[in-house]
């Protein structure tokens, strides 16, 4: 006989002090490790000139261009928390202009979505578990590429997005999101710009600073994902029924634990085999899941906070993008079923055709956008 998925009582492991301890001090770590790769980040991107940031705005003067820029940079890192942090240091930087950098922000919501259509996939030899894996998976997906089919319009003819994010950050924050570069700034304290100096000195090369800036900033994000993994792992699983014991408690639970550990990729992806084992509903799994877009959104805020005024307009977009779409598509009439009812087409089809799983992944995160990047140079 195969091995029970939940754990026996006695098999249990108390989450003790001294794990708490622990767990805190790896959140510390985790979290310093992510604000200095980002204050090394901004600081490489001022010492890398003008051609490059001239790069940089002709590649995203193009709101599609912008769009799938960033839908492909998520796609590739798997998480859409390196490519906004990246892209509020940019605008903090003044690389970037509110407006230029929405369309990146949007698709780096769809294009952080891969990780959690890949891990439904992976139940591919289960045929029971297969249509359910499927179908949490591709909702995710689901929601924010008809969040941007919206919004993206919208942001394109009008500056939606953007403009209403501007009035938020003006009226609400009174802080102004048109900047020019921010000269001296750094996200933790004083010893930090130190070292960044110290180290800037002694690699030399800014294209070489970026590149490592770019890896400490990955690292910080999977060790979050670890740690995160690590807890739940500990935690009795019969506190998994009290987190989704209802939609509007699912929302919220995944909302926090997102915003907690600054990646909605982790917990999409860990929602995903509980749906596909039955041990919570598909409705739950839905609601965590567009819990967990709200919540990936603190990122962009702790980065923007200890940062320059313009970052804080970037920051208003990437939670106005998604808490607009959560108000769309969670409990509105017939607007909450498109995404579910596609999720469902989607995982039936597959089912039927496994082929048709693959390619959706192909399509939607690397053809496409390859292809519209190529026709609208």
């Amino acid at each position: 006989m195969n091995a029970p998925d939940t754990i026996a009582p006695s098999e249990k492991i108390p989450f003790s002090k001294k794990m708490l301890l622990r767990f805190l001090l790896f959140f510390i770590l985790a979290l310093t490790l992510f604000l200095f790769s980002l204050d090394l980040m901004m600081f490489s991107l001022h010492q890398l000139g003008g051609s490059v940031i001239q790069m940089l705005l002709m590649a995203t003067s193009n709101p599609y261009t912008g769009l799938f820029i960033g839908l492909l940079l998520s796609a590739l890192f798997q998480s859409s928390s390196a490519t906004t942090s990246m892209t509020v240091a940019l605008v903090a930087s003044g690389t970037l202009s509110l407006s230029a950098a929405t369309p990146v922000i949007m698709g780096a919501n769809i294009g952080t979505t891969i990780t959690s259509v890949v891990v439904s996939l992976s139940f591919i030899d289960r045929k029971k578990e297969f249509r359910r894996a499927v179908t949490a998976g591709s909702y995710h997906a689901f929601f924010n590429i008809l969040t941007a089919v919206i919004l993206f319009p919208l942001e394109y003819n009008f500056h939606f997005l953007s403009g209403l994010s501007h009035f938020v950050a003006v009226h609400f924050f009174n802080e102004p999101t048109v900047g020019t570069a921010v000269e001296n700034f750094s996200l933790l304290d004083s010893w930090t710009g130190i070292s960044v100096q110290i180290i800037s000195e002694v690699i030399g090369n800014p294209y070489l600073l970026f590149g490592i800036a770019i890896f400490l900033l990955l690292s910080s994000i999977l060790f979050f994902r670890k740690i995160i993994s690590h807890t739940m792992g500990v935690e009795p699983q019969g506190k998994i029924n009290n987190i989704f014991s209802s939609q509007y408690k699912s929302f919220v639970w995944g909302t926090f634990i997102t915003a907690i550990i600054r990646s909605s990729t982790v917990t999409t992806s860990l929602v995903v085999p509980l749906a596909a084992k039955k041990i919570i509903k598909l409705r739950q799994s839905c609601a965590f899941i567009l819990g967990a877009n709200v919540g990936t959104t603190v990122t962009a805020f702790i980065v923007s906070t200890f940062n320059s005024n313009a970052a804080i307009g970037i920051a208003i977009a990437h939670f106005l993008f998604n808490i607009i779409g959560v108000l769309l598509f969670f409990q509105t009439p017939y607007l909450k079923e498109i995404p579910y009812r596609l999720a469902a087409g989607l995982s039936q089809l597959t089912l039927r055709h496994r082929i048709a799983g693959f390619l959706f992944l192909l399509f939607t995160f690397f053809l496409i956008p390859f292809s519209l990047i190529y026709l609208s140079r």
